[in-house]
Protein backbone atom coordinates (compact mmCIF):
# COMPACT_ATOMS: atom_id res chain seq x y z
CA UNK A 1 0.00 0.00 0.00
CA UNK A 2 2.68 2.51 0.88
CA UNK A 3 4.72 1.67 -2.11
CA UNK A 4 1.61 1.97 -4.42
CA UNK A 5 1.33 5.71 -2.74
CA UNK A 6 4.86 6.71 -3.32
CA UNK A 7 4.82 5.64 -6.76
CA UNK A 8 1.66 7.46 -7.26
CA UNK A 9 3.46 10.44 -6.03
CA UNK A 10 6.57 9.87 -8.02
CA UNK A 11 4.21 9.57 -11.16
CA UNK A 12 2.30 13.38 -10.48
CA UNK A 13 6.03 14.66 -9.82
CA UNK A 14 6.94 13.58 -13.40
CA UNK A 15 3.93 14.82 -14.75
CA UNK A 16 4.28 18.16 -13.16
CA UNK A 17 7.95 18.66 -13.50
CA UNK A 18 8.77 16.50 -17.05
CA UNK A 19 9.05 12.87 -17.58
CA UNK A 20 12.25 11.38 -16.36
CA UNK A 21 11.72 8.52 -19.03
CA UNK A 22 12.88 11.05 -21.85
CA UNK A 23 15.40 8.91 -23.84
CA UNK A 24 18.76 10.36 -25.00
CA UNK A 25 18.74 10.43 -29.26
CA UNK A 26 22.35 9.68 -30.03
CA UNK A 27 23.65 10.91 -33.58
CA UNK A 28 26.90 9.66 -35.40
CA UNK A 29 28.01 12.21 -38.77
CA UNK A 30 30.51 11.87 -41.14
CA UNK A 31 32.80 14.98 -40.25
CA UNK A 32 34.13 15.79 -43.66
CA UNK A 33 31.69 19.11 -42.82
CA UNK A 34 32.40 20.74 -39.95
CA UNK A 35 30.37 18.33 -37.36
CA UNK A 36 32.29 17.71 -34.26
CA UNK A 37 31.21 13.63 -34.26
CA UNK A 38 28.69 12.22 -32.11
CA UNK A 39 25.53 14.80 -30.93
CA UNK A 40 23.26 13.86 -28.37
CA UNK A 41 19.88 15.23 -27.58
CA UNK A 42 16.91 14.38 -25.21
CA UNK A 43 14.01 13.04 -27.31
CA UNK A 44 10.39 14.13 -26.18
CA UNK A 45 8.04 10.99 -26.52
CA UNK A 46 5.11 12.84 -26.60
CA UNK A 47 5.65 15.99 -28.82
CA UNK A 48 8.91 15.09 -31.08
CA UNK A 49 10.68 17.73 -29.73
CA UNK A 50 14.66 17.37 -29.28
CA UNK A 51 16.75 19.39 -27.06
CA UNK A 52 20.58 18.81 -27.66
CA UNK A 53 22.39 17.72 -24.52
CA UNK A 54 26.26 17.98 -25.88
CA UNK A 55 28.63 16.32 -28.43
CA UNK A 56 32.10 14.90 -28.47
CA UNK A 57 34.53 15.33 -31.06
CA UNK A 58 35.20 12.06 -32.79
CA UNK A 59 36.51 11.39 -36.50
CA UNK A 60 33.54 9.82 -39.07
CA UNK A 61 31.82 7.92 -36.20
CA UNK A 62 29.42 6.33 -39.06
CA UNK A 63 27.79 3.94 -36.54
CA UNK A 64 27.07 3.54 -32.78
CA UNK A 65 26.41 0.45 -30.59
CA UNK A 66 25.14 0.99 -26.93
CA UNK A 67 26.26 -0.90 -24.33
CA UNK A 68 23.71 -3.15 -22.55
CA UNK A 69 23.69 -1.30 -19.10
CA UNK A 70 23.85 1.85 -21.56
CA UNK A 71 26.64 3.39 -19.22
CA UNK A 72 29.03 3.16 -22.71
CA UNK A 73 28.81 4.27 -26.79
CA UNK A 74 31.25 2.48 -29.13
CA UNK A 75 31.52 3.89 -32.72
CA UNK A 76 33.67 3.37 -35.67
CA UNK A 77 35.51 5.62 -36.96
CA UNK A 78 35.22 5.39 -40.93
CA UNK A 79 38.60 6.39 -42.01
CA UNK A 80 41.63 4.48 -43.79
CA UNK A 81 42.86 2.84 -41.65
CA UNK A 82 39.47 2.68 -39.63
CA UNK A 83 39.15 2.17 -35.60
CA UNK A 84 36.86 1.77 -33.08
CA UNK A 85 36.21 4.40 -30.49
CA UNK A 86 35.50 4.07 -26.80
CA UNK A 87 32.78 6.61 -24.61
CA UNK A 88 31.47 6.34 -21.17
CA UNK A 89 27.90 7.82 -20.86
CA UNK A 90 26.37 10.13 -18.03
CA UNK A 91 22.99 9.65 -18.06
CA UNK A 92 22.34 12.67 -15.34
CA UNK A 93 24.75 15.18 -17.84
CA UNK A 94 23.65 13.78 -21.23
CA UNK A 95 27.30 14.20 -21.75
CA UNK A 96 29.87 11.63 -23.02
CA UNK A 97 33.39 11.38 -22.98
CA UNK A 98 36.12 9.76 -24.68
CA UNK A 99 37.78 6.87 -22.71
CA UNK A 100 40.31 5.09 -25.57
CA UNK A 101 40.47 4.26 -29.40
CA UNK A 102 42.06 1.42 -31.46
CA UNK A 103 42.20 -0.11 -34.62
CA UNK A 104 39.18 -1.60 -36.65
CA UNK A 105 41.62 -4.33 -38.04
CA UNK A 106 40.81 -2.97 -41.62
CA UNK A 107 39.49 -0.03 -43.97
CA UNK A 108 36.51 2.59 -43.48
CA UNK A 109 34.61 0.20 -40.83
CA UNK A 110 30.95 1.40 -41.19
CA UNK A 111 28.83 -0.99 -38.54
CA UNK A 112 29.66 -1.90 -34.93
CA UNK A 113 27.75 -4.50 -32.64
CA UNK A 114 28.32 -5.84 -29.02
CA UNK A 115 27.53 -9.21 -27.23
CA UNK A 116 24.50 -9.61 -25.20
CA UNK A 117 26.87 -9.09 -22.09
CA UNK A 118 28.59 -6.16 -23.21
CA UNK A 119 32.09 -8.17 -22.92
CA UNK A 120 32.87 -7.09 -26.63
CA UNK A 121 32.12 -5.48 -29.83
CA UNK A 122 32.04 -6.59 -33.17
CA UNK A 123 32.93 -4.22 -36.53
CA UNK A 124 32.56 -4.72 -40.04
CA UNK A 125 34.97 -3.02 -42.38
CA UNK A 126 33.81 -2.34 -45.74
CA UNK A 127 36.40 -1.79 -48.00
CA UNK A 128 38.77 -4.59 -46.79
CA UNK A 129 35.86 -6.69 -46.50
CA UNK A 130 36.63 -8.07 -42.59
CA UNK A 131 35.19 -8.91 -39.17
CA UNK A 132 36.98 -7.31 -36.12
CA UNK A 133 36.32 -9.12 -32.90
CA UNK A 134 37.61 -6.73 -29.68
CA UNK A 135 37.33 -7.33 -26.34
CA UNK A 136 36.11 -5.12 -23.66
CA UNK A 137 37.59 -4.04 -21.00
CA UNK A 138 36.38 -3.55 -16.94
CA UNK A 139 36.42 0.36 -17.16
CA UNK A 140 34.47 0.46 -20.77
CA UNK A 141 37.51 0.73 -22.64
CA UNK A 142 37.85 -1.30 -26.34
CA UNK A 143 40.80 -4.00 -26.93
CA UNK A 144 43.05 -4.66 -29.54
CA UNK A 145 40.96 -7.23 -32.18
CA UNK A 146 41.67 -10.53 -30.83
CA UNK A 147 40.38 -11.60 -34.04
CA UNK A 148 39.89 -10.39 -37.43
CA UNK A 149 38.18 -12.98 -40.24
CA UNK A 150 38.93 -11.70 -44.43
CA UNK A 151 35.89 -12.58 -46.80
CA UNK A 152 36.58 -13.65 -49.80
CA UNK A 153 35.46 -13.46 -53.23
CA UNK A 154 33.45 -10.79 -55.83
CA UNK A 155 30.33 -10.88 -57.61
CA UNK A 156 28.76 -9.34 -60.91
CA UNK A 157 28.63 -5.40 -60.75
CA UNK A 158 31.70 -3.78 -62.25
CA UNK A 159 33.36 -1.03 -59.37
CA UNK A 160 30.90 -2.27 -56.69
CA UNK A 161 30.92 -5.54 -56.07
CA UNK A 162 34.97 -6.60 -57.25
CA UNK A 163 35.35 -7.15 -53.62
CA UNK A 164 34.25 -8.64 -50.14
CA UNK A 165 32.61 -5.27 -48.77
CA UNK A 166 30.97 -6.20 -45.08
CA UNK A 167 28.66 -4.23 -44.22
CA UNK A 168 26.79 -4.83 -41.16
CA UNK A 169 27.18 -7.30 -38.45
CA UNK A 170 23.87 -8.68 -36.91
CA UNK A 171 23.29 -11.43 -33.71
CA UNK A 172 20.49 -13.89 -33.60
CA UNK A 173 17.83 -13.13 -31.12
CA UNK A 174 19.72 -15.58 -29.00
CA UNK A 175 23.30 -14.11 -29.94
CA UNK A 176 24.41 -17.55 -30.74
CA UNK A 177 25.08 -16.48 -34.47
CA UNK A 178 26.40 -13.52 -36.05
CA UNK A 179 25.31 -12.65 -39.83
CA UNK A 180 27.21 -10.55 -41.99
CA UNK A 181 25.62 -8.89 -45.07
CA UNK A 182 28.37 -8.75 -47.51
CA UNK A 183 27.58 -6.54 -50.40
CA UNK A 184 30.32 -7.23 -52.43
CA UNK A 185 29.96 -11.07 -52.34
CA UNK A 186 26.54 -11.10 -52.41
CA UNK A 187 25.75 -13.47 -49.45
CA UNK A 188 25.09 -13.02 -45.53
CA UNK A 189 28.06 -14.93 -43.84
CA UNK A 190 27.03 -16.96 -40.88
CA UNK A 191 29.40 -17.57 -37.91
CA UNK A 192 28.68 -19.32 -34.71
CA UNK A 193 29.77 -17.04 -31.94
CA UNK A 194 31.55 -18.10 -28.40
CA UNK A 195 29.73 -16.75 -25.60
CA UNK A 196 32.19 -15.50 -23.45
CA UNK A 197 34.78 -14.33 -25.82
CA UNK A 198 32.93 -13.49 -29.07
CA UNK A 199 35.11 -15.46 -31.11
CA UNK A 200 33.72 -16.13 -34.10
CA UNK A 201 33.52 -19.97 -35.99
CA UNK A 202 32.15 -20.30 -39.77
CA UNK A 203 28.50 -21.78 -38.69
CA UNK A 204 26.31 -24.91 -40.46
CA UNK A 205 25.30 -23.10 -43.35
CA UNK A 206 28.43 -20.80 -43.59
CA UNK A 207 26.00 -18.12 -45.66
CA UNK A 208 22.91 -17.84 -47.26
CA UNK A 209 23.72 -16.74 -50.70
CA UNK A 210 20.62 -14.23 -52.65
CA UNK A 211 20.15 -12.89 -55.86
CA UNK A 212 23.50 -11.57 -58.24
CA UNK A 213 23.92 -7.89 -58.24
CA UNK A 214 21.61 -7.88 -54.77
CA UNK A 215 24.40 -6.16 -52.84
CA UNK A 216 23.13 -7.27 -49.14
CA UNK A 217 23.47 -4.11 -46.40
CA UNK A 218 21.44 -4.74 -43.52
CA UNK A 219 19.37 -7.19 -41.55
CA UNK A 220 16.55 -6.95 -38.91
CA UNK A 221 14.84 -9.70 -37.50
CA UNK A 222 11.30 -10.04 -36.31
CA UNK A 223 10.83 -9.79 -32.71
CA UNK A 224 9.43 -13.19 -32.73
CA UNK A 225 13.08 -14.40 -33.51
CA UNK A 226 11.12 -16.29 -36.48
CA UNK A 227 11.31 -14.09 -39.27
CA UNK A 228 14.60 -12.04 -40.83
CA UNK A 229 14.95 -9.01 -43.50
CA UNK A 230 17.65 -8.05 -45.59
CA UNK A 231 18.06 -4.67 -47.28
CA UNK A 232 19.62 -5.11 -50.45
CA UNK A 233 21.37 -1.87 -51.96
CA UNK A 234 22.05 -2.00 -55.37
CA UNK A 235 18.89 -4.20 -56.19
CA UNK A 236 16.82 -1.83 -54.27
CA UNK A 237 14.94 -5.04 -52.80
CA UNK A 238 13.91 -6.92 -49.60
CA UNK A 239 14.71 -10.63 -48.78
CA UNK A 240 12.34 -12.48 -46.50
CA UNK A 241 14.21 -15.18 -44.76
CA UNK A 242 12.47 -18.23 -42.48
CA UNK A 243 15.27 -18.17 -39.22
CA UNK A 244 15.84 -20.93 -37.18
CA UNK A 245 18.93 -22.10 -35.22
CA UNK A 246 21.06 -20.39 -37.37
CA UNK A 247 19.43 -21.01 -40.71
CA UNK A 248 17.70 -18.76 -43.20
CA UNK A 249 15.42 -20.10 -46.23
CA UNK A 250 14.23 -17.40 -48.43
CA UNK A 251 10.76 -16.73 -48.45
CA UNK A 252 10.58 -13.66 -50.54
CA UNK A 253 12.06 -11.12 -52.72
CA UNK A 254 10.31 -7.77 -53.21
CA UNK A 255 11.50 -4.15 -54.20
CA UNK A 256 11.20 -1.47 -51.81
CA UNK A 257 10.61 1.00 -54.76
CA UNK A 258 7.17 1.62 -56.97
CA UNK A 259 7.03 -0.20 -59.50
CA UNK A 260 7.10 2.74 -61.63
CA UNK A 261 10.19 3.79 -60.22
CA UNK A 262 12.95 3.62 -62.88
CA UNK A 263 15.65 6.25 -61.57
CA UNK A 264 18.88 5.40 -59.44
CA UNK A 265 18.38 2.78 -56.90
CA UNK A 266 20.55 2.64 -53.21
CA UNK A 267 18.65 0.98 -50.56
CA UNK A 268 19.92 1.83 -47.10
CA UNK A 269 18.20 0.84 -43.57
CA UNK A 270 16.15 -1.71 -42.43
CA UNK A 271 13.99 -1.93 -39.33
CA UNK A 272 10.55 -3.56 -38.09
CA UNK A 273 8.17 -1.66 -35.55
CA UNK A 274 8.09 -2.71 -32.21
CA UNK A 275 5.13 -4.35 -32.22
CA UNK A 276 6.17 -6.62 -35.24
CA UNK A 277 3.21 -5.25 -37.51
CA UNK A 278 5.17 -3.24 -39.91
CA UNK A 279 8.66 -2.96 -41.98
CA UNK A 280 10.71 0.08 -42.83
CA UNK A 281 13.07 0.45 -45.45
CA UNK A 282 14.93 3.66 -46.37
CA UNK A 283 15.71 4.36 -50.28
CA UNK A 284 18.52 7.03 -51.16
CA UNK A 285 19.42 7.39 -55.07
CA UNK A 286 16.58 9.31 -56.97
CA UNK A 287 13.83 7.85 -54.70
CA UNK A 288 14.56 9.36 -50.85
CA UNK A 289 11.63 7.33 -49.43
CA UNK A 290 10.83 5.28 -46.87
CA UNK A 291 9.36 2.03 -47.74
CA UNK A 292 6.18 0.79 -45.39
CA UNK A 293 5.37 -3.32 -45.58
CA UNK A 294 2.79 -4.55 -43.63
CA UNK A 295 3.69 -7.90 -41.94
CA UNK A 296 2.10 -11.12 -42.09
CA UNK A 297 1.82 -12.08 -38.77
CA UNK A 298 1.48 -15.98 -39.37
CA UNK A 299 4.02 -16.52 -42.86
CA UNK A 300 6.50 -13.26 -41.51
CA UNK A 301 5.85 -12.20 -45.67
CA UNK A 302 5.13 -8.40 -46.32
CA UNK A 303 2.94 -6.72 -48.73
CA UNK A 304 3.84 -2.80 -49.87
CA UNK A 305 1.50 -0.33 -47.85
CA UNK A 306 2.86 2.88 -48.76
CA UNK A 307 5.79 5.14 -49.51
CA UNK A 308 6.89 8.02 -47.59
CA UNK A 309 8.99 11.18 -49.37
CA UNK A 310 11.97 11.76 -46.46
CA UNK A 311 11.56 15.49 -47.03
CA UNK A 312 15.62 15.40 -47.20
CA UNK A 313 18.37 14.12 -49.34
CA UNK A 314 20.41 10.82 -48.68
CA UNK A 315 18.55 8.79 -46.10
CA UNK A 316 21.04 6.32 -44.70
CA UNK A 317 19.97 5.37 -41.27
CA UNK A 318 16.82 5.70 -39.54
CA UNK A 319 15.28 4.79 -36.21
CA UNK A 320 11.56 4.08 -34.33
CA UNK A 321 11.64 5.60 -30.95
CA UNK A 322 10.97 2.94 -28.10
CA UNK A 323 7.79 3.96 -27.82
CA UNK A 324 7.11 3.39 -31.26
CA UNK A 325 4.86 6.46 -31.48
CA UNK A 326 8.14 8.52 -34.08
CA UNK A 327 10.14 7.45 -36.96
CA UNK A 328 13.52 9.44 -37.07
CA UNK A 329 15.07 9.56 -40.76
CA UNK A 330 19.02 11.00 -41.01
CA UNK A 331 18.91 12.63 -44.08
CA UNK A 332 22.87 12.94 -44.54
CA UNK A 333 22.93 15.43 -47.47
CA UNK A 334 20.30 17.87 -46.57
CA UNK A 335 22.05 17.78 -43.36
CA UNK A 336 18.87 17.80 -40.91
CA UNK A 337 17.01 14.67 -39.25
CA UNK A 338 13.21 14.42 -39.60
CA UNK A 339 11.24 13.45 -37.32
CA UNK A 340 7.80 11.96 -38.54
CA UNK A 341 4.58 10.14 -36.37
CA UNK A 342 3.75 6.84 -36.86
CA UNK A 343 -0.05 5.69 -37.26
CA UNK A 344 0.40 2.46 -35.54
CA UNK A 345 -2.76 1.09 -37.24
CA UNK A 346 -1.84 1.32 -40.48
CA UNK A 347 2.09 2.11 -40.13
CA UNK A 348 1.78 5.24 -42.30
CA UNK A 349 4.14 8.21 -41.89
CA UNK A 350 2.90 11.88 -41.19
CA UNK A 351 5.56 15.05 -40.66
CA UNK A 352 6.05 16.85 -37.30
CA UNK A 353 7.52 19.54 -38.90
CA UNK A 354 10.26 18.84 -36.18
CA UNK A 355 13.92 19.30 -37.33
CA UNK A 356 17.34 18.16 -35.62
CA UNK A 357 19.64 20.39 -37.52
CA UNK A 358 23.11 18.52 -37.64
CA UNK A 359 25.93 18.34 -40.33
CA UNK A 360 25.59 14.80 -42.31
CA UNK A 361 23.75 12.84 -39.64
CA UNK A 362 24.08 8.84 -40.58
CA UNK A 363 23.45 6.92 -37.67
CA UNK A 364 20.89 7.30 -34.88
CA UNK A 365 20.80 5.54 -31.55
CA UNK A 366 18.54 5.32 -28.33
CA UNK A 367 19.86 5.20 -24.90
CA UNK A 368 16.77 5.17 -21.92
CA UNK A 369 16.83 7.53 -19.26
CA UNK A 370 15.70 5.04 -16.75
CA UNK A 371 13.64 5.99 -13.63
CA UNK A 372 15.15 4.36 -10.41
CA UNK A 373 11.77 3.70 -9.33
CA UNK A 374 11.12 1.96 -13.24
CA UNK A 375 11.40 -1.73 -11.46
CA UNK A 376 8.97 -1.08 -9.19
CA UNK A 377 6.33 -0.10 -12.50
Amino acid sequence: MIKNVFLCLILLVETLFGNAQEPYLIIGTYTNSGSDGIYVYQFNEQTGEAIKKSSVKSSNPSYLVVSPDMKFVYAVNEDNPGAVSAFSFNKDSGKLSFINQTTSGGIHPCYINIGKQGKYVIAANYSSGSIAVCGINYNGSVSQPRQIIQHKGKSIVEGRQDAPHVHSVVFSPDYKFLFAPDLGLDKVMAYKVAPESGALSPAEPSFAEVKPGAGPRHLEFHPNGKYAYLMEEISGTVSVFKYEEGKMNLLQNVSSHPVSFDGVKGSADIHVSPDGRFLYCSNRGDANSIAIFSINQETGMIRIAGFQPTLGLHPRNFTLDPTGNFLLVANRDSDEIVVFKIDKQTGLLEDTRKRIKVSKPVCLKWIIKISPYAKWK
